[in-house]
């Protein structure tokens, strides 16, 4: 099995993945709720259907899936998500996006096809988001070489996967490489896209927590350059 992105992805073989994805497709469908589906696959604009599984029932079920297994090899984390990817209902990207925020630690650089592949599939904020922050970041924290990638990844055409490249750094707090993080809200300040607005001014804001002269100073220098929804997320908390 192969799955196409940025080229091809092949999805490993793997009895972890065997083992999980036969147990989560009977947990999962077991606690389906149509009414609910119904509400939350609108409240995500119908971006994909829903099995109507509330989150906390969702992660319990999950605990419950996973009992047991042992600690994944990144070619587990590889078969599981995209195994995952390739069903249809929401709730088992989440459960997807969940195991690879428990087990990035787990993989190398070389899980970044990985990861832009799930950015740009049925991409909305509510997989990317976290993707960005908990999985891309923690990659690139651990081996200098992504950064070069994001670096990339930042003038690609694909809101979503510029969108990660602003976000990664997101949990980056004194770690963050201040310098990278203003070239790329300069790079994309005039990008149409609410999503990427957002995005400029949540990652501005998040690192005025660490260092809010910075985040004022910048935006002193260069606050013409953004729109004003990009200027008021980023200095919601620090004022200027």
């Amino acid at each position: 099995m192969t799955v196409t992105g940025a080229g091809q992805v092949d999805v490993p073989r793997s009895a972890l993945a065997d083992t999980v994805l036969e147990r989560l497709t009977a947990a999962y469908p077991a606690a389906a709720d149509p009414g609910r589906a119904g509400a939350m696959r609108a409240y995500m604009k119908d971006v994909a259907p829903f099995l109507g599984v509330p989150t906390p029932v969702r992660r319990s079920l999950s605990r419950t899936v996973l009992a047991g297994t042992p600690r994944p090899a990144e070619a587990d984390c590889t078969a599981i998500a995209l195994r995952c990817w390739a069903l249809p209902e929401r709730e088992y990207h989440y459960f997807a996006v969940d195991y690879l925020r428990r087990h990035a630690g787990r993989c190398s650089s070389g899980f970044l096809p990985v990861v832009r592949h799930l950015v740009t599939t049925v991409p909305w904020w509510d997989t990317v988001d976290l993707l960005a922050a908990h999985v891309v970041g923690a990659l690139v924290a651990a081996d200098p070489e992504p950064a070069a990638d994001m670096d990339r990844w930042i003038a690609d055409d694909d809101l979503w996967v510029a969108r990660t490249a602003l976000l990664h750094q997101l949990r980056y707090k004194e770690r963050t490489d201040a310098d990278r993080l203003f070239a790329y809200c300069l790079l994309q300040s005039g990008h149409g896209d609410f999503f990427i607005r957002k995005a400029i001014g949540w990652c501005l804001r998040e690192y005025a927590k660490t260092d809010p002269d910075a985040v004022r100073a910048f935006l002193t220098r260069e606050r013409g350059r953004f729109a004003p929804l990009t200027v008021r997320e980023a200095l919601k908390n620090i004022g200027g």
